[in-house]
């Protein structure tokens, strides 16, 4: 499916409602346990009495859908909300899951938040010097780049993996470092890396959250790994 709305300028954005949401197919890579959370920071809405307040949304969506929205038409859909009125935030949150989940033919989670948790401990890829990296901790890669594959604009994260096995440091940086002109979804991003390191090492304990910067006021970040418990949950970076 293309997007109709990404790379594009579109009058019918003006109709609102859940017909602007796009769904884009979404290539499997048979990675049993994963979590794409959208944090949506500019989400506006009128009140009971339609005062405006503007707030936050985190948006989970299982790594199973067999689709993804496409990320122009879902911030097109949630702007229309800024001259709604609503009783009160649970309303809200029934009309925006049965509004996506009628599109991607899954149950998801939408939330109101006011906070963000801590960013992990971690050891730092970039300069570390050590041949193998330390097993059963968090490494994170700062500067991670890939290629939007529809409008060729890039997109840049900070990776974060745990694993029970250790890594060639050296091969690791350059494996990430080779995703820079590499055109790919967030999603289809973070799962490439996951299923080679797979491949590479035989893992049994893996975990992968790639933490993008936002764009139109939503960051969407995929967590993939071999366990159904997560290890990284919705925290956030300064520089989201």
């Amino acid at each position: 499916m293309k997007p109709k709305f990404l790379g594009k300028n579109n009058k019918s954005q003006n109709k609102g409602g859940k017909n602007l949401l796009d769904i884009i197919d979404r290539v499997s890579l048979d990675i049993k346990y994963g979590l794409d959370i959208w944090n949506v920071y500019d989400f506006m809405y009128l009140d009971n009495n339609k005062i405006p307040s503007l707030s936050v949304l985190e948006i989970s969506i299982p790594a199973s859908s067999k689709f993804l929205i496409e990320s122009k038409s879902m911030k097109l859909y949630l702007n229309h909300f800024y001259n709604k009125s609503y009783k009160s935030k649970n309303e809200i949150i029934r009309k925006i899951k049965k509004d996506i989940e009628s599109k991607i033919k899954i149950k998801i989670k939408v939330n109101f938040i006011d906070t963000f948790i801590k960013e992990p401990k971690f050891i730092y890829l970039n300069n570390f010097k050590l041949k193998k990296t330390p097993i059963n901790k968090v490494i994170k890669f700062n500067g991670f780049r890939s290629i939007c594959p529809v409008t060729s604009q890039p997109d840049f994260a900070n990776i974060y993996i745990y694993s029970n096995e250790s890594f060639d440091s050296l091969w690791l940086k350059k494996y990430l470092i080779s995703f820079s002109d590499h055109g790919g979804f967030h999603e289809q991003c973070i799962e490439l890396i996951f299923k080679e390191l797979i491949k590479k090492y035989k893992i049994k304990h893996l975990e992968i959250c790639g933490r993008f910067q936002r764009r139109g006021g939503i960051d969407i970040n995929p967590i993939r790994g071999t366990h159904q418990k997560k290890m990284f949950i919705n925290f956030r970076e300064f520089n989201q």
